[in-house]
């Protein structure tokens, strides 16, 4: 089988597991991942599907007993990073992550924010939060580090106050980072809509 490289880099879940099943698509099977690097393999088109979950805020201990757990119901699990950072030492501060996640180091959980999941295509959807209180939790927590950005662009529109630009800089940030945490209010909304519907 002839082996594909490709580049790519998504800063949004959706696009990342949209992009990776266009290419299971089209018979690529992912194999392995690096900071900018999937190797993909040739496969059946369609034979596989994946999905992508954000783990960053979660300690090493946790990260690692829910990729063991998603393998031991027969899933493929890879790690990939959020950041293009490729210096040594690197700490991380997550103030609104898990207890045990709040600090990544290069021996913990940084460059390990995301999991990519695949499983064998068998024509149902692939969704790891089935339950409507886990994905309710699940899109609150994702909702986190966008808080915190917004809180920290709107922090420095104050420190900057009455300095024009760099406050209509800082206050367009907080505008931008706000956005997710819209998307993950209205996704929040319409799962609480639909558990009344079934009721």
């Amino acid at each position: 089988m002839s082996i594909v490289k490709r580049r790519y880099f998504a800063g949004f879940l959706g696009s990342q597991t949209k992009w990776l099943n266009s290419m299971a698509a089209k018979g690529y099977r992912l194999t392995e991942t690096g900071k900018l690097k999937y190797v993909f393999d040739e496969c059946t088109p369609g034979q596989y599907i994946y999905t992508v979950e954000y783990v960053g805020d979660r300690s090493l201990e946790d990260e690692e007993n829910y990729k063991a757990f998603l393998e031991d119901m027969g899933y493929r699990v890879f790690y990939k990073n959020l950041n293009l950072d490729y210096s040594l030492g690197k700490v991380t501060f997550r103030p609104w992550a898990d207890r045990g996640g709040r600090i990544s180091t290069l021996g913990t959980t940084y460059n390990k924010e995301l999991l990519i999941v695949e499983k064998e295509n068998d024509g149902t959807p692939f969704d790891l939060h089935t339950e409507k209180e886990d994905r309710i939790e699940y899109y609150s927590r994702l909702s986190y580090p966008w808080y915190f950005a917004v809180f920290l662009a709107l922090l420095l529109a104050l420190i900057y106050w009455p300095n024009v630009f760099p406050t209509a800089l800082c206050g367009g940030l907080a505008i931008f980072f706000a956005l997710p945490i819209i998307v993950m209010a209205l996704r929040i909304r319409k799962i609480k809509k639909e558990s009344k519907l079934e009721e």
